[in-house]
């Protein structure tokens, strides 16, 4: 994963298999469960910390409203808008619209060459052709564009942090912060029962997404994120739903269509495009993040 291409593809991939996997747990309380996760998530991320020796970084007032601001729309409000949406109109319209999210990140990325221009567009088409362009109302696309505005805050609020903070403290921070937020949001749409014990599929479906989804796929992506830049970072997030497709056909819960494997392959062409040769040559390291070298990662 040097120079960051591996590490992206996996953690758009698994955030990706977060569709197929919440269907074990589809019982539970949606918001508790979303609680429950990230409280997990933190416990991992301060005993990962704790062995790794890593000492406490005091951040100033900017970069308090800048973590502060993430965990809140790249995390919590990312999450609600999500469920939200999928409640509203289904889980297509929300999908179509996060496919547009590398096209995003390629454009507030800088001045993008014209092959990650170009690469994202059809990433941006393949990832809407396998999510489906579903029917939905109104609501459902509000809440579909508040998902889209945490995606690309996820990322952008990201890059003036991880100098200071490095992958594994931005993922550690953000992770612990989003935990109140969540319990919070949790009591007011369902009551004290947003928590109860969790059928063992549940049990296993919680793990996976605290371990998986939310600290392995957060550090490969804020590992990834300094090396590539936004621009071509933000192709992979086309692989979300290539990784749902996949998971649902592990899984035995959906067999991909043709539209779905077309609408895959187009997404791989998009990332090779947008991640040639000839499109780094156009502005080499022109969207990189510098990090220093003795920042733990």
């Amino acid at each position: 994963m040097k120079n960051g291409v591996a590490g992206a593809a996996a953690a758009m991939f698994l955030v990706g298999t977060l569709a197929g996997v919440s269907g074990l747990i589809q019982d539970y309380p949606v918001y508790g469960g979303q609680a429950v996760r990230y409280l997990v998530a933190a416990l991992i991320w301060l005993v990962v910390i704790r062995v790794l020796g890593l000492r406490f970084v005091r951040l100033t007032a900017r970069e308090t409203l800048l973590l502060a601001g993430l965990t809140l729309l790249g995390l919590v409000l990312f999450n609600m808008c999500v469920i939200e949406s999928a409640r509203d109109s289904g889980p297509a319209l929300v999908g179509t619209v996060l496919g547009t999210v590398p096209l995003a990140l390629a454009l507030l990325g800088g001045r993008p060459a014209p092959r990650l221009l170009v690469g994202a567009l059809v990433v941006v088409g393949g990832a809407t052709l396998a999510t489906g362009l579903g029917s939905g109302s109104l609501t459902g696309l509000l809440w579909a564009l508040g998902a889209f505005v945490g995606e690309v805050s996820f990322s952008m609020l990201a890059i003036p942090l991880l100098p200071k903070l490095g992958a594994v403290r931005l993922s550690a921070y953000s992770t612990v912060l989003a935990v109140p937020m969540l319990a919070a949001i949790g009591l007011v749409k369902e009551g004290p029962g947003m928590l109860r014990a969790p059928t063992a599929g549940q049990g296993l479906g919680l793990v996976y997404l605290a371990t998986v989804v939310t600290v392995v796929a957060f550090f490969l992506w804020y590992s990834a994120l300094p090396k590539l830049g936004p621009g071509r970072a933000g192709l992979f997030a086309g692989l979300i739903p290539v990784g749902a497709i996949v998971t649902g056909l592990v899984l035995g819960i959906a067999v991909p269509s043709s539209y779905d494997l077309l609408g895959a392959g187009l997404v791989i062409a998009g990332i090779l495009i947008g991640q040639s040769r000839a499109g780094r040559r156009a502005r080499p390291g022109a969207e990189r993040v510098s990090v220093p070298a003795h920042t733990p990662q």
